[in-house]
């Protein structure tokens, strides 16, 4: 950790991403649960169809996020919400790949990966800086989102891929991507670098909380608990809703407006 002093500008902003504490988690898991429950809920059993669906959560993200980059500070309230949003649109930018245009999943997890890795070059060599604990300028905020909407398409793409190779069960499923985050926590212990360790660590929680939503939606006969794409969907955005409540009122996941990784 170093402490710097960024010189005054018109543009500087409060930090604009909650500190990285146990609620980040949770809450970002449960908003890749509900990326894939409500998804599939309202494209295959309200029957909106994939391209439908994906303009009407498109639109959606887009509005928030204009009130995301208005914002001068972390909202919870905000910030969450176009976190849920993204976590859909990119689950839905890897389903239309696969199921409307018959993209093989190794081609789109190779893709999005390369992607992913640019886009990190470029907002490194902008910015110089990929810590999220620096999100305190428009441009470093763009490059934020942008790398958060590929991780969510990358994330779908690899743990489908991951299912498609193995042909495990809901339940078993889980166990990969949680195993990998208790690998990078290990790391990260032992001195792996800490932006490093979180954007492994971001990337890996996108399939595990598919694989969860996968779990308790899928029926019985297929290894679930039979919940239903409604009842996961509802049970956990009320869930993300209590505790974004929580950290509005407690105030506990603010971070300093200078503090570096």
């Amino acid at each position: 950790m170093t402490t710097t002093t960024p010189a005054p500008s018109r543009r500087q902003m409060l930090n604009k991403v909650p500190e990285v504490t146990v609620f980040f988690w949770v809450i970002k898991i449960l908003c890749t649960t509900v990326g894939e429950s409500f998804a599939d809920y309202v494209n295959e059993t309200l029957g909106f169809g994939l391209t439908n669906t994906t303009v009407l959560f498109t639109v959606a993200l887009v509005a928030v996020l204009v009130a995301q980059f208005r914002s001068r500070r972390y909202v919870p309230g905000i910030y969450w919400l176009a976190v849920v949003l993204i976590s859909v649109v990119g689950t839905l930018l890897t389903d239309n790949l696969t199921d409307a245009h018959g993209v093989p999943l190794w081609i789109s997890s190779t893709g999005f990966a390369v992607l992913l890795a640019v886009v990190f070059g470029a907002w490194y060599a902008r910015e110089r800086t990929l810590s999220i604990h620096s999100i305190t300028t428009t441009p470093r905020e763009g490059w934020y989102w942008l790398v958060v909407l590929v991780t969510f398409a990358l994330g779908t793409a690899v743990g489908d891929w991951t299912l498609e190779l193995t042909g495990w069960s809901p339940g078993a499923s889980i166990l990969l991507p949680a195993g990998l985050i208790a690998l990078v926590l290990v790391a990260w212990r032992a001195g792996l670098g800490p932006v490093l360790s979180f954007w492994l660590a971001y990337v890996l929680t996108r399939p595990l909380g598919a694989n969860i939503g996968d779990f308790l939606a899928s029926p019985h006969a297929d290894g679930g608990l039979g919940l239903g794409t409604l009842v996961t969907s509802v049970v956990f955005l009320a869930t993300i809703l209590a505790t974004v409540v929580f950290l509005s009122i407690t105030k506990v996941d603010r971070t300093s407006p200078v503090r570096e990784v």
